[in-house]
């Protein structure tokens, strides 16, 4: 069976009520507050992020979403301090544990997508620590949530750099994974890029998953702006093989194809326009478009 999810804003959730009440997953704050308010005000948001994340579970599971990214934003300026050191960190562990609980007991498969400054293969040092830092405590927190230390619960992050050439930056974030702890490296995934200039299925089979093994996230819109002179069938096909546990993959249209023709090729659109070709395989999907939960529930009755 394939199931569907969406990534991280819940708009449904919110239906009915007024803005003071919302229910949010990533509250956060600029720099200035954070250096002026400090861990507690981070721990306050923490809570309250945690807490709404259970909300958010609820409300999918009453409407059978199987698939969820959760936010990385639900801990503002997670690389400027240790879990352990917020105000409140016995109350937080609770919080964790019981999203663990309701995603196990539930058959849910739950995810993480750090950003983009996340750079494991980078030229510099400093950016090198600060990601293994990044992805390190979000397989902690994974751990904290009780999750199995397999690709089932991904982290999936993107290359970020092709200085001086492809082959040598995809080399530094393989000799640079081994550097991870091994919860994290458990859990590491890498996806295809939406540029010709960066990295399609077939140069991260190569140059990554034949080195370090870790599997390729096939998403479908950077596939249709890079295709690197392979069909659709035998780009997933590649991608698929990659995987232990079951496959998940990414889906979205573009934005400038069916709403907007001014901005570029990549950008997602708030709707679906097409349905994901499996090609006949089992795995899972996130969509990954601008409205969200309202956009899920309109492809499954469009597809």
């Amino acid at each position: 069976m394939n199931n569907i999810g969406y990534c991280c804003i819940c708009l449904g959730v919110n239906e009915g009520l007024k803005k003071k009440d919302h229910i949010s997953v990533n509250r956060g704050m600029v720099k200035k507050t954070f250096e002026a308010k400090g861990l507690s005000y981070v721990s306050e948001l923490v809570l309250l992020n945690l807490e709404d994340t259970i909300k958010v579970l609820k409300y999918n599971i009453k409407r059978n979403i199987k698939v969820y990214r959760m936010s990385s934003d639900s801990f503002p300026w997670m690389s400027h301090y240790k879990f352990e050191d917020l105000p409140n960190f016995t109350k937080i562990q609770r919080l964790l544990s019981q999203i663990g609980n309701i995603v196990k007991e539930n058959d849910l498969r739950v995810s993480y997508h750090p950003g983009p400054f996340n750079i494991l293969g980078s030229e510099r040092e400093d950016v090198v620590l600060k990601t293994i830092d990044e992805l390190d405590k979000h397989a902690e927190l994974m751990d904290l949530m009780g999750l199995d230390q397999s690709t089932y619960y991904p982290i999936n992050i993107h290359l970020n750099v092709t200085t001086p050439s492809h082959e040598l930056a995809a080399g530094r974030f393989c000799k640079n994974f081994e550097r991870l702890k091994d919860s994290t490296k458990s859990r590491l995934t890498i996806e295809n890029d939406d540029k010709p200039s960066q990295y399609s299925v077939k140069m991260l089979y190569d140059m990554v998953h034949k080195v370090i093994g870790i599997p390729i996230v096939v998403d479908s819109l950077h596939y249709a702006c890079h295709t690197d002179n392979m069909s659709w069938e035998d780009t997933l096909k590649l991608g698929l093989s990659t995987w232990k546990t079951k496959p998940l993959c990414h889906h979205s249209s573009s934005k400038k194809l069916h709403e907007d023709e001014k901005v570029i090729l990549s950008a997602h659109a708030d709707f679906l326009y097409e349905s994901f070709d499996s090609c006949g395989f089992e795995l899972d999907i996130e969509l990954e478009c601008k409205q969200k939960d309202f956009a899920l529930v309109k492809y499954l009755e469009d597809f």
